[in-house]
C-alpha cells in the first residue's frame, strides 16, 4: 500500500509542476502583450508574478 502513495505523489509532483509551467507560459504572454501596448501597471504585476512562480528557469527555445 505504501508503494501506491508513493507512486501518487510522484503523479502529482510532475503535474504540478507541468501546470505551474503552463501558468508560466501564459503570464510571459500576458506580459508581452501589455509590454506592446505600453501598459506599465499590468507589467509590473504581471513580472511580480512571474517571480512568484519561480521566474522561467529554461532558456529560451527549449
Amino acid at each position: 500500500m505504501s508503494s501506491q502513495i508513493s507512486y501518487k505523489k510522484r503523479i502529482k509532483k510532475k503535474l504540478s509542476f507541468f501546470e505551474g509551467g503552463h501558468q508560466l507560459e501564459k503570464l510571459e504572454f500576458a506580459l508581452a502583450i501589455a509590454q506592446t501596448n505600453g501598459d506599465e501597471k499590468k507589467s509590473i504585476v504581471l513580472r511580480k508574478k512571474i517571480v512568484e512562480l519561480g521566474g522561467n528557469v529554461e532558456e529560451p527555445g527549449t
